[in-house]
């Protein structure tokens, strides 16, 4: 049973929105966005050579007919894209001859094809040369000039329908007193966006002042900002992960809790723990981990892990075509 993610494809299917695929050579790309066709849920563009972009879907027996394919070197946009990101670059030392040379590089290309409204989108990270973070930060850039771009996972566990939200899990690496308010702040929004009603947890090894420490006090100070921010949410912190998640713990640990044991979207401390936490998860109690998906930039951009599956990244596809409709 798949009914949280099959709710966003009818949501995706509503409203096809068009999506940038940098890694167009790719068997799992490829595979993906056949059934991405088949299904009428987006309107993809692969970025590669069209004659070898063919010839390896002709190789793998798969059927992209439909796809948009765009070669960064032979399209008409090339020129302006390059001197257009030569001009948001030249002040950390970036040279027209460089900016060329960037814009070759699909990742690079599809995210100026986002910045200049071309497409609504991107899905990218199958390798580590085409990770989407720098061209996103760079090129689509963020909501505010000082938020940070964060990364979270959706758990998901189809038997039970039930869906968690882990962040930071993917991108900061040691958040301070504000990025982890903003964390916690952009997840719940990320959450309301897929139709979730979210209670926020920000998780510590103490619950309420039961252990003394500076990484207990960021927590604990970045709770109250994130309140104080956004009183609508509701918020708690800082708490073990047990009171976070089981009731009875809870009402030991902390009786008032808005939360009551019913958290559904987690905020991590650190990088250490959330990706820990997330692959944890992921392996011993059988979620999937949709993600990580980025929050904070001005258009949707989505990373795949490098271990991903075909239909991960028809998942992450989908959220990302919701996102964009929003």
């Amino acid at each position: 049973m798949r009914n949280i993610l099959d709710n966003l494809k009818e949501l995706a299917k509503a409203n096809p929105k068009r999506i940038v695929f940098p890694e167009a050579y790719e068997e799992k790309t490829l595979r993906a966005v056949e059934i991405l066709l088949k299904e009428k849920i987006i309107l993809p563009y692969l970025i590669g050579e069209r004659p070898k972009v063919e010839a390896r879907a002709k190789e793998l027996g798969v059927n992209i007919a439909g796809a948009e394919i765009k070669d960064p070197k032979a399209d008409t946009n090339f020129d302006s894209f390059a001197q257009e990101y030569y001009e948001l670059r030249k002040h950390k030392g970036m040279t027209p001859e460089n900016a060329r040379t960037t814009m070759v590089l699909p990742h690079y290309f599809g995210a100026m094809m986002i910045r200049k409204n071309l497409v609504d989108g991107m899905v990218s990270g199958l390798n580590s040369e085409t990770k989407p973070f720098i061209p996103a930060f760079t090129i689509i850039g963020t909501k505010e000039a000082s938020h940070k771009v964060s990364g979270f996972f959706m758990m998901l566990w189809p038997a039970e329908n039930r869906l968690l939200f882990f962040a930071d899990s993917s991108t900061i690496i040691d958040p301070d007193v504000n990025d982890l308010a903003n964390i916690a702040i952009d997840t719940a929004d990320s959450a309301k966006r897929f139709g979730v009603d979210p209670k926020v947890a920000l998780l510590s090894f103490s619950t309420r002042g039961s252990a003394k420490h500076a990484m207990v006090d960021k927590v604990a100070e970045a709770t109250k900002l994130a309140k104080s921010k956004r009183p609508d949410l509701v918020i708690d912190g800082e708490l073990q992960v047990d009171a976070a998640l089981v009731p009875e713990v809870a009402k030991k640990k902390c009786p008032d809790s808005p939360l009551q044991g019913a958290a559904n979207v987690l905020i991590f401390p650190d990088l250490n723990s959330g990706n820990i936490a997330y692959k944890l998860v992921e392996r011993l109690a059988k979620a999937n981990a949709i993600g990580p998906l980025l929050q904070g930039l001005n258009k949707p951009v989505n990373d795949l892990s490098r271990g991903c599956s075909i239909q991960d990244i028809v998942d992450v596809t989908v959220i990302t075509a919701v996102e964009a409709q929003n």
